[in-house]
């Protein structure tokens, strides 16, 4: 079951692969996002369709926890900095996949394939961690205030 815990455990295990395999560690950061995203739009009895990569489905995300540059007033403090932090989510999801597919698991790799180094794989870790915690969080506290 996706929740609080899983997430806990899904960072230490991609932690503990930055280093032996960055590759594996690149896959599941990919995959702890992907996941996160279908599991709030299925607890909002929201219909995922097959064809939705994971920048479909964080847009869809953002759309019902109201995290769109649009849902921002532009009254509100640092409206614009709000607005491209929110904008970035996206920019992280599209990026995600993209390292997934060229460097991660999931996709078979020639013999020729050199993968990328920790270093790369503790940035597309963090990253995914980052925004799955601030997706995670915003649901749950929407969640609590009746709000979904």
């Amino acid at each position: 079951k996706f929740n609080s815990e899983y997430i806990i455990n899904q960072i230490k295990s991609m932690n503990g692969m930055i280093e032996i395999s960055p590759y594996d560690a690149i896959g599941k950061a990919k995959e702890l996002f992907e996941s996160c995203c279908k599991t709030i739009l299925n607890e909002n009895k929201l219909p995922i369709q097959n064809d939705w990569d994971i920048i479909r489905l964080t847009k869809e995300v953002c759309k019902v926890l109201k995290l769109t540059p649009d849902d921002i007033n532009d009254a509100v403090k640092a409206s614009d900095t709000i607005k491209k932090l929110l904008g970035n989510l996206s920019a992280i999801s599209q990026s995600m996949a993209e390292l997934r597919n060229s460097y991660g698991s999931g996709h078979g790799k020639d013999a020729k394939f050199k993968g990328l180094s920790p270093r790369h794989a503790r940035l597309a870790v963090g990253s995914a961690v980052t925004a799955v915690h601030f997706l995670w969080e915003t649901f749950e506290e929407q969640r609590k205030r009746g709000r979904l």
